[in-house]
Formats: structure tokens, C-alpha cells, sequence
């Protein structure tokens, strides 16, 4: 297609669709001027000055009274605002009171932990020393001479003096 057929084909969309638009604020329009006749009847202007200032007067009062309930609701609500922040602080003030106590280290076996995590559903044991291997200690003979030295009065007797130390050398040779 020629770049000047397309311009042509763009140029009569782009006009009817003003055409479109045009018709369709025309429409709202006109709806609008039927649903204000509907709902809004005309006004009827009496015919005399009495007739309009009595009219004056009634509108006058009829906006005295509205204003009248507006300050009472302007007030209800600001007084409820400021009942709600003097709560609101009051909560806070309750709130730094009480300090959180400190929590203590509690010793639990893994049982004990696994029932308080799993509740009632905690069944098996864990006996972890269960699977631990058995090792048997070997007693050294150096260990028992150490442990089983005796009386403490007579080893030293024995050690003091020449002879103490002379038998202590011949007893490491």
C-alpha cells in the first residue's frame, strides 16, 4: 500500500471518529438536560416582593438549621478525635510500664525439648548415650604408685635426710 493511500485511510478514520465523539457529547447532553427536568422541578417564582422575601426567609432558615446540625457534628467528631489520642497515649504509657522480664536459661534433656516443640505427638525416646561405645580405662602402674603412696608422715621420713635421697637414686637406677 502507497504511503498516500494510507494517509488517506487515516485522515477518514481520524474524521469519523470526531463525527463519533461529537455525537456522543451531544448525547450526554441531552441525557443530562432530561434527568435534571426529571428530578429537578423548575422554580416557580411567585409573583409578588412579599411572596419572595417569605421564600428568602424560609431558605434562610432551612440553611440556619443545617448549619446548626453541622457544628453539632463538627464538635461530636472532634471530641471523639481527642478522646481517641488521649487513649492512644494512654496505651503507650501502659506499654512502657511494665518492663519484659528477663528470660532464664532453662536445662532441658532432648526429650524434653522434642515434647515441648511436638507437643503429645513426641513418642521415641532419645537416649543419645544409648549408641555411645563402651570404653574400658586401662589403670597405668605409675598411677597406682602415685594414688597408693600411704601415709604421707612416712614418706617423707623415708625421703629426708642422705639416706632418702641415696635410696631415691637407687631406686630410679
Amino acid at each position: 500500500m502507497s504511503s498516500s493511500r494510507k494517509h488517506h485511510l487515516k485522515s477518514l478514520m481520524l474524521s469519523i471518529a470526531k463525527g463519533l465523539l461529537e455525537l456522543e457529547v451531544k448525547e450526554k447532553e441531552e441525557e443530562r438536560k432530561r434527568y435534571m427536568a426529571d428530578t429537578c422541578p423548575p422554580l416557580s417564582l411567585p409573583g409578588g416582593m412579599q411572596a419572595m422575601q417569605e421564600l428568602c426567609r424560609e431558605l434562610h432558615h432551612k440553611i440556619d438549621v443545617i448549619d446548626e446540625e453541622r457544628y453539632d457534628l463538627e464538635s461530636k467528631v472532634s471530641k471523639s478525635t481527642k478522646e481517641i489520642e488521649d487513649l492512644k497515649i494512654k496505651v503507650q504509657d501502659l506499654k512502657g510500664k511494665f518492663k519484659k522480664p528477663a528470660l532464664r536459661k532453662v536445662r532441658l534433656s532432648a526429650d524434653q525439648m522434642l515434647q515441648a516443640l511436638l507437643g503429645s505427638k513426641h513418642k521415641v525416646s532419645l537416649d543419645l548415650r544409648a549408641n555411645l561405645k563402651q570404653v574400658k580405662k586401662e589403670v597405668k602402674e605409675e598411677d597406682k604408685e602415685l594414688r597408693d603412696v600411704g601415709d604421707w608422715r612416712k614418706n617423707i621420713e623415708d625421703k629426708a635426710g642422705m639416706d632418702g635421697r641415696k635410696k631415691m637414686f637407687e631406686s630410679e637406677a
